[in-house]
């Protein structure tokens, strides 16, 4: 430390001088909601009120929320982000407004994603109107009607497996595989087959260049000439040549108006948009029914009464169980599988008197809004009879919002929840679930992978309790496999043969593979948590 003082007076004036400037950087931003006459947390340099969030959590927003009202400003390292949970001004900024101002999502530097930066959820204004456009008929009733049988027959795979204890994860992978590409991979015998491990190295992304985009705003551009990205190079270059021969395959088809890197851009958003989402909802499902069997009890009458043992599902059926929509709408609206959706402001905008500047990203924080007492009753009990046709509650429309509101919601949240209500009436009608010594209780929007262990236990199909032999010990963060196998089904019935093609070729190996445990509750050392991303929307 004794060179210190013999640094010349240039030398400490640069110093001095360097770090002013570094420090006037990390604080710079922190007057944007001073200037628009909004309050909020008071932001730390350079992490804004981040450190906030990673101490409370979801508990964060709910305190800004009673402390400052609907509207707080609060910044995810330097960017502002604008919280809202005021209804009627949502219904203004995701509806009436969305086209021509609140269009676009809020997007840290799209250039690390790799193969996803053109993605539906990366891309904005015509662009995204265009993809939009080009998958939406892929969500159709019609479509949903075709590709319910494929849902139903890995529905009863679901189940059998269940009994027999077996990995149908890798199962479903060698079936698609071969018979959409003659590739025999055969990951049951051999998981450790090319195909499944560099489809596990794709799912391990990065989260450390977020983090530090949040802080320092300028190393985006850094990562842009770089080429860093969050996704495994390797194994991304290892399924754009398997992409590109599917590509020759299929050269003559015209059908589709996407680029070549846009529909490769789809095909990986799916993977990774949907393999947390459906997986992390059914699992909230199970956690509240598990907690609440009187309405666990109430739904396995009505299946009952609906679906006989055995005997085959329908759409029709399925779609008309009203109690098992009570049910999926209450979960979302207590546990929201991404409890904050954002727009973008394209230009200033006024609304309610508050002049938003054009750029500042705007939050709604759902997990506040789906529990607020001046929208609901009772708001933290899990009441599905709220949501009854007959009976239910004058529910606000623009104060449940699970899927998003307005024309960028959620592309497939229709095949989603189809998907849910399958593996609900197959496990249910067969099994009930259970809290053990290890299922945490929370009163919160978000759980973790170590809150949500839960027993299956078998149920006789004519007796309504719950108390029966053969129990299993399910992982059930796990548990629905069917997740991204199916979304990328319902493409594989749409008019665009390219497309289908090509995301058929990705579906079977999102499939996490079913853990089951027998004996005590301690959870399995070799599994580790995984944590939910984004919600596509």
């Amino acid at each position: 430390m004794f060179f210190l003082p013999f640094f010349s007076a240039t030398t400490w004036t640069l110093i001095v001088l360097t770090l002013t400037l570094l420090l006037l950087y990390g604080i710079w931003p922190f007057n944007h909601f001073k200037k628009m006459g909004v309050r909020g947390p008071r932001p730390f340099p350079f992490m804004g009120t981040l450190p906030y969030f990673m101490k409370k959590g979801q508990h964060f927003t709910l305190e800004c929320n009673k402390k400052y009202g609907d509207v707080w400003g609060q910044f995810d390292g330097l960017s502002p982000l604008l919280m809202v949970a005021d209804p009627e001004m949502l219904k203004v900024i995701l509806v009436k407004e969305c086209y021509s101002t609140f269009t676009n999502r809020r997007i840290f530097a799209k250039d690390i994603f790799g193969p996803l930066k053109d993605g539906l959820t990366m891309v904005k204004d015509d662009r995204w109107k265009r993809i939009r456009s080009t998958i939406s008929p892929s969500f159709t009733s019609g479509r949903l009607k075709q590709v319910f049988p494929i849902v139903e027959r890995y529905a009863d795979r679901l189940v059998k497996t269940l009994d027999t204890e077996k990995f149908v994860g890798p199962y479903s992978l060698d079936v698609m595989t071969s018979a959409s590409f003659s590739i025999d991979t055969d990951t049951t015998v051999n998981p450790d087959a090319p195909l499944s491990v560099q489809l596990r190295n794709l799912l391990k992304f990065k989260i450390w260049p977020f983090f530090l985009i949040m802080a320092l705003p300028f190393t985006q551009h850094l990562f842009r000439l770089t080429g860093i990205s969050v996704l495994n190079k390797t194994s991304v270059d290892y399924f754009y040549n398997l992409v590109r021969r599917v590509q020759h395959d299929h050269k003559e088809d015209k059908s589709v108006s996407m680029t070549d890197p846009e529909i490769v851009s789809q095909a990986f958003l799916f993977i990774f948009g949907g393999f947390d989402t459906t997986s992390t909802t059914l699992t909230y499902i199970l956690y509240n029914l598990a907690l609440n069997p009187d309405a666990q009890q109430t739904l396995q009458q009505k299946i009952d009464v609906h679906f006989s043992k055995d005997s085959p599902v329908s759409y029709e059926d399925l779609m008309n169980l009203e109690y098992l929509d009570n049910v999926i709408s209450e979960s979302m609206r207590l546990l929201p599988t991404a409890p904050l959706i954002d727009r973008v402001c394209k230009k200033t905008f006024q609304i309610n008197g508050l002049t938003i500047p054009e750029g500042t990203a705007v939050g709604v924080p759902l997990s506040n809004i789906h529990r607020d007492p001046r929208f609901w009753t009772s708001p933290e009990l899990f009441k599905p009879e709220r949501f009854s046709k007959d009976h239910g509650e004058d529910i606000h429309p623009y104060a449940y919002m699970p899927f998003g509101l307005g024309p960028r919601n959620c592309v497939g949240m229709r095949f989603a929840v189809m998907v849910m209500k399958m593996v609900l009436v197959r496990l249910l009608r067969d099994h009930c679930v259970e809290t053990c010594k290890d299922t945490v209780v929370r009163h919160t929007s978000f759980l973790t992978d170590a809150d949500t262990w839960l027993i299956v236990e078998t149920r006789s199909h004519h007796v309504s309790n719950c108390f029966n032999i053969n129990l299993l010990l399910i992982w059930i963060k796990y548990l629905p496999y069917l997740d991204m196998l199916h979304f990328f089904l319902s493409f594989f019935l749409s008019s665009f043969r390219y497309l289908w093609s090509l995301i058929r070729f990705f579906s079977p190996r999102s499939r996490s593979s079913l853990r089951l445990v027998e004996g005590n509750c301690n959870p399995p050392s070799t599994i580790k948590s995984a944590q939910q991303f984004y919600l596509l929307s």
